[in-house]
């Protein structure tokens, strides 16, 4: 009897009886349905709805409403220049030129393409600190080739000598800034380093908010890369701290905002204030037994000789049929050669085919299938460049009259051209720039990574 009277008394009524109190049910909702409250869609994010009545009191604190800019917020800061008159109103895609205007289009790609050098520099590289990580035995495939590619660009880092104590790091298109995390477990305790997370989009699963240490510092900033002003924001005012820009795999467009915001908005207006160097700025504020702790906390040789504005840049670079040209750094690289954004255009959604051919071998050394978000880099930990991508839908239905092989090589031909205007523009800006493969292609088929270094500085091997 006890046994009974833990169930719900309802399973031991008659059968009849139960669908007579499920009748009365049924009135009493549809009765209280009708009585409801009313839902509209929110007029700020119609994702959402909320109460009617309650509508005025849900727009002063829904989500999607308009918030006070912060400082360092300058709408289209790192934009660059709109022409109107270079920009066609309409394009058709790939799949619909005829033979003949895709023949001429890769005739003018192969002829600008003429002299540089397609193979890249192995710079497969690893670091101590994901040691433990990588040979983890719980990880799967997906972790480990993220884990492999953070471990690969960390050592590029530290192999420029850009891993050391009192910079501040910058990482774009940070998504959870597992790549900043691991920089901070490779620095120890080194004195005085500051992070600065820069996603546009709300993250779940944030790893930034887990450290706690005493001599680093993480920040994170909402805000879209185009409209990023790093002179504004606190620390690098008060600190004046070398910048060091880092990112893993940043969406086409995104590569070229991070880089004018980098060496154009930010390390030209420092460079106008005349900044005194960073060993005098030192020994105001140190005595020389604090300035000898700091050398050997982060080794002497990683201790820059002067304050420079941007110590160094290294980018993985991802999804070229994502850029743009409004954008797009390498304008006059492009002139010179005599493309415009036509040509850009067509070269940048042709740059997928680079993939394309690499879709059933990539789907049978690793039998798991991706999917690609669309923005500057929703999260760099959620960019499944395992296995095959499909990266342009203008991939499908491609020209019969090209081999895949062929196809292939066209794609990477349009991804160097993009990257070379992109080295081309660093230069010009007073960098030393270099591409180099960072990974396997069977671990990201998106394995070049961008590294630059101020000239004054140790410089990186130059692409041709």
């Amino acid at each position: 009897m006890r046994l009974r009277e833990n169930f719900s008394k309802d399973v031991y009524r008659p059968k009849i009886l139960r669908k007579q109190l499920g009748g009365k049910r049924e009135q009493k909702l549809r009765k209280k349905g009708e009585n409801a409250r009313k839902r509209i869609l929110c007029p700020l994010d119609p994702k959402h709805t909320v109460y009617e009545d309650q509508l005025a009191k849900h727009l002063k604190k829904c989500n999607a409403r308009e918030k006070p800019k912060p400082d360092f917020f300058i709408q289209d800061i790192n934009a660059g220049l709109k022409d109107e008159t270079e920009i066609p109103e309409q394009l058709v895609p790939v799949s619909s030129l005829s033979e003949e205007q895709l023949e001429n289009l890769i005739e003018k790609l192969r002829k600008a393409s003429e002299g540089l050098n397609s193979s890249l520099k192995d710079q497969i590289m690893s670091h101590p600190a994901l040691n433990d990580a990588l040979h983890d035995p719980k990880n799967g495939d997906s972790a480990t080739k993220h884990l492999k590619q953070q471990a690969s660009i960390l050592g590029n880092i530290e192999k420029l000598k850009l891993l050391g104590p009192r910079r501040c790091y910058v990482e774009f298109g940070a998504g959870k800034g597992k790549l900043s995390h691991w920089i901070d477990i490779a620095l120890k305790d080194a004195e005085n380093v500051h992070f600065i997370l820069v996603e546009k989009v709300t993250t779940r699963f944030k790893v930034d908010g887990k450290h706690r240490k005493k001599n680093s510092v993480f920040k994170r900033l909402q805000i879209d890369i185009q409209h990023l002003c790093l002179n504004k924001i606190p620390v690098l005012i008060e600190e004046k701290l070398p910048v060091v820009g880092i990112g893993k795999h940043l969406c086409g467009v995104a590569t070229d905002l991070a880089l004018r915001c980098l060496v154009e908005t930010y390390a030209a207006s420092c460079e106008e204030r005349n900044e005194e160097p960073l060993a005098k700025r030192i020994k105001n504020d140190k005595t020389e037994t604090e300035i000898n702790t700091l050398t050997k906390e982060g080794n002497e040789k990683n201790v820059p000789e002067k304050w420079t504005p941007v110590a160094g840049i290294v980018i993985a670079l991802c999804c070229h049929h994502r850029c743009d040209w409004r954008h797009y750094v390498g304008k006059e690289y492009f002139r010179a050669l005599g493309l415009g954004a036509v040509e850009f255009h067509y070269f940048q959604r042709m740059s997928s085919w680079a993939t394309c051919g690499m879709r059933k071998t990539s789907l049978e050394a690793s039998n798991i299938t991706t999917k690609k978000k669309d923005n500057q880099n929703v999260d760099s930990e959620e960019h499944d460049d395992g296995g095959f991508k499909l990266t342009d839908n203008s991939a499908e239905g491609l020209p019969g009259f090209l081999t895949v092989e062929e196809k292939k090589k066209i794609g990477h031909l349009c991804k160097l051209l993009i990257d070379q205007g992109r080295i081309q523009y660093l230069q010009q800006k007073g960098f030393s720039s270099a591409l180099q493969y960072y990974t396997d292609p069977l671990v990201s088929l998106e394995n070049v990574l961008l590294t630059a270094l101020p000239n004054h500085s140790s410089s990186p091997e130059t692409t041709a």
